[in-house]
């Protein structure tokens, strides 16, 4: 099977490379089909951007996988204007900032805050597969399992795709997410548990195995592919979902 990553940042690439490794799955890329083109994310959660990315990327690709993530910080209320949320690398409404740049300005953002904050990931994914979008996301696990510090002092490692596990500290070992794999950094935000809720999500939305099941909250919205429902049905549909549900999940920056 073939899936299209609705992504151009190489730690996602083999972020969901090695969460579904060992199944007959192959991964392509923005940049392998060059598609240029990108959609307006103008949803209120990861959930809803995740959704409008794979709707659009649908319109190329039979299977798609995308994520949206958002980072909080728990010293800021979410409406301050310096609370990250879905504008991770456009902070402030700046212009994109690149890996460096993040550094640069998260380091002096905590320094501000005291040099140390609590923070975690909320991040959603979505799946078109044929016409039908399935989505996930877990708010409850991401600020229970998920939490970790972030400090004003930068490692001199890097990740690409991934800057600020250079200020990112493990709560039990005390060391920069960098100081391990990046497997290794990542299984610092997704324990195994929550890890296994994606992996089932992603394996039923793809009907890799009809038996399997998800902890965690599955939303689907079928969608005509000959005409496709507008942004706003989709963000409409996600809405009322969301509010009957709890949804599930966390994580990273495209």
């Amino acid at each position: 099977m073939k899936v299209l990553l609705g992504t151009t940042n190489p730690s996602k690439v083999k972020r969901f490379s090695d969460l579904l490794k060992g199944y007959d799955i192959e991964f392509v890329t923005l940049n392998d089909i060059e598609i240029t083109e990108e959609p307006e994310e103008k949803g209120t959660s990861p959930e809803e951007n995740a959704i409008i990315k794979a709707k659009f990327y649908g319109q190329y690709f039979d299977i798609v996988i995308c994520n949206d993530v958002g980072l909080y910080f728990k010293e800021l209320d979410l409406e301050d204007s310096r609370q990250p949320g879905l504008n991770i690398r456009t902070p402030m409404n700046m212009n994109r900032l690149s890996d460096e740049e993040m550094i640069a300005y998260y380091s002096k953002l905590i320094a501000k805050l005291g040099g140390k904050v609590t923070a975690y990931y909320l991040d959603g994914i979505a799946v078109y597969n044929h016409g039908v979008i399935s989505s996930f996301m877990d708010n409850e696990a991401a600020q229970k399992t998920g939490v970790f510090d972030m400090i004003d002092k930068a490692s001199s490692k890097r990740f690409e795709g991934w800057p600020l596990d250079s200020l990112s500290i493990d709560n039990e070992t005390g060391k920069y997410f960098v100081d391990g794999s990046i497997g290794e950094s990542k299984d610092n935000i997704i324990k195994d548990q929550y890890e296994k809720s994606i992996v089932d999500f992603l394996l039923k939305s793809l009907y890799v195995d009809s038996n399997v099941g998800v902890s965690g909250t599955l939303t689907v919205n079928q969608v005509d592919s000959t005409q496709m429902a507008s942004d706003e049905d989709v963000l409409a549909a996600s809405s009322q979902l969301m509010k009957r549900n709890k949804h599930v999940y966390k994580e990273l920056s495209k």
